[in-house]
């Protein structure tokens, strides 16, 4: 009798879409990577979701993040993920968090959890996940930098002390090898970021957009790195498959 997974039962067998319904996959940051990892592992059948992030979804989220468009921009992130898993398959159970995740969080994890995917933003944040997941013997998969590029062909899968070229790489190398963390597995670019014009879009924690030539006097304003579909999208995608293939094995 055919069902919204025959054409993956074709490739993964009963037995793997059994694994993948019973299965718990926490994502951490529901962005232009997240939301396309999500969004993969619903499509494949993955039975429980644990979805962490604080933020809205704004107008500048437009151009990469499978969720946003403009009738949900200025809804929560997690919410809309939600909703979306559950348009695909019903049946999934779905928890999610609004909030930022750090080391004071009291997100609680445990061996509920069958893998988890980091594709949070900041490197405090990645740390703290892999510092968890490392001491709960939890499976971890983080993406590094997919900002300022524009070739996903470039993306690879390998441990954090295998990579090069990605300045977010560079720097988890040298936290995790300071924290001793053994291993890391990762998805990232070969590609050398694309240098900004100074005068882009710059945002604020507050989540404010200052345009460009207007006078940035935040004091906690952040350079925004360009970004565009079919980047961080792909990186998801890796993100996903990884992570399915290592839940049906």
């Amino acid at each position: 009798m055919l069902n919204q997974f025959s054409r993956t039962e074709m490739l993964i067998q009963k037995e793997g879409i059994e694994k993948l319904q019973n299965s718990k996959v926490a994502i951490f940051g529901i962005g232009g990577v997240g939301s396309f990892a999500v969004e993969a592992l619903a499509r494949a059948g993955v039975g429980n979701f644990m979805l962490v992030d604080d933020d809205k979804i704004c107008l500048t989220n437009l151009n990469r993040q499978i969720i946003a468009t403009t009738k949900t921009v200025g809804r929560y992130k997690v919410e809309v993920a939600k909703e979306r898993i559950l348009e695909i398959n019903p049946k999934a159970n779905v928890e999610t968090y609004q909030e930022f995740f750090g080391p004071d969080s009291q997100i609680s994890l445990d061996k509920t959890i069958s893998y988890i995917i980091d594709s949070v933003d900041t490197v405090t944040a990645k740390i703290e996940l892999v510092m968890r997941a490392n001491q709960l013997q939890i499976p971890i998969i983080s993406s590094m930098g997919t900002g300022n590029k524009l070739d996903p062909t470039k993306f690879e899968v390998a441990d954090i002390y295998q990579t090069s070229v990605c300045p977010l790489a560079k720097v988890m190398r040298k936290e995790l090898r300071a924290r001793g963390i053994p291993q890391l597995k990762v998805v990232y670019s070969k590609e050398e970021p694309i240098k900004q014009d100074n005068t882009q879009e710059a945002s604020c924690k507050n989540g404010c957009i200052c345009p460009p030539g207007v006078k940035r006097n935040c004091a906690n304003r952040n350079q925004v790195p360009g970004s565009i579909s079919f980047v961080p999208s792909v990186a998801g995608l890796i993100l996903a498959g990884e992570v399915i293939k290592a839940i049906i094995q």
